[in-house]
């Protein structure tokens, strides 16, 4: 039996209450993980917002493979601890909330560091273009530019 499986095999003949309980302890921690990061985003504390990312992935992580064994042992959850089960329901709402608000202000912040980064690379590739005609009548272009812009990587 690989481990995956073994692993698996655990969380299905884990007490009810128990699977219950840790699904609803890892997910209330992620919700406020969640919170936190939006919290600290709106503030435009960008730096320590970035810090919670690797905890923020491991307890996503850890809630999945908590939720699917409680899809797994749904029936048998209903039957042993409905109300740990009801309980379970109304905190993954709380993270369907929370996880929708989150993934607006990140889209905020990352549209607002383009606009920036943008209109940065505008201004430095202005300063560098010719502001008179030359003889001939046409705007001459420097031979050699000292700044040619900034990249932006669209790929976040």
């Amino acid at each position: 039996m690989s481990a995956a499986a073994k692993r698996i095999a655990a969380l299905d003949s884990m007490p009810a209450l128990t699977l219950c309980a840790e699904a609803e302890t890892t997910l209330t921690t992620l919700v406020n993980v969640m919170n936190e990061e939006t919290m600290l985003l709106r503030a435009g504390r960008y730096k320590q917002a970035g810090e919670l990312t690797a905890n923020k992935t491991q307890l996503a992580q850890d809630y999945v493979v908590l939720a699917r064994a409680v899809q797994r042992q749904n029936q048998r959850l209903a039957a042993e601890a409905p109300e740990a089960l009801a309980r379970l329901q109304h905190c993954h709402e709380r993270l369907a909330t929370q996880m929708a608000e989150n993934l607006r202000i990140i889209a905020t912040a990352k549209t607002l560091a383009e606009n920036l980064l943008t209109d940065v690379a505008e201004a430095v590739g202005q300063q560098d273009r010719t502001k008179t005609y030359n003889q001939t009548g046409y705007v001459g272009m420097p031979k050699t530019a000292s700044a040619r812009g900034i990249a932006v990587n669209r790929a976040m």
